[in-house]
């Protein structure tokens, strides 16, 4: 079992300052509580092949994830898709980004969760919260991205 979650917000800033904000990729901790510590591999600009690899806390569990960035099209879109073996991971996820009025920018963030194994029970649970959630959470993208400072 599958299933997809998103969420919009519009952010007070330029849209290349707010993907390359997103795109540096760690920066989820700024926006993202259940992040606890995140690296990328190889280091230097965000490309197609770059990982992501992070320990998150979710549910009282902490694990291990590794996000894989599968494309770029500066400034409008980023997608990933999750290659660590967990019970509940993101098959698909991404950024849509789009300039609108004032030189502000409409970000839509979706992740597809999808279950392994007996995640495949847990995964409408996952997915409940994630829909729940998702409201703030673009709110907090916006919070975090509208307060970094980007040249």
């Amino acid at each position: 079992m599958s299933g997809q979650f998103e969420a919009v917000t519009e952010i007070d800033r330029p849209i290349e300052e707010v993907f390359a904000y997103l795109a540096e990729g760690t920066n989820d901790r700024e926006f993202s509580p259940r992040v606890q510590h995140i690296t990328k591999d190889p280091a230097g600009p965000t490309t197609v092949g770059t990982v992501f690899r992070s320990t998150v806390k979710d549910a009282g569990m902490k694990t291990q994830r590794e996000l894989r960035i599968t494309e770029l099209e500066t400034p409008t879109r980023i997608r990933w898709a999750e290659t660590s073996k967990n019970v509940v991971t993101s098959r698909e996820g991404g950024y849509d980004l789009e300039t609108i009025a004032d030189g502000r920018t409409r970000v839509r963030l979706f992740n597809v969760l999808e279950g392994h194994g007996v995640g495949k029970l847990l995964v409408g649970i996952a997915l409940g919260a994630a829909r729940k959630d998702a409201p703030a959470f673009a709110d907090r993208i916006k919070k975090a991205a509208e307060a970094s400072r980007r040249a």
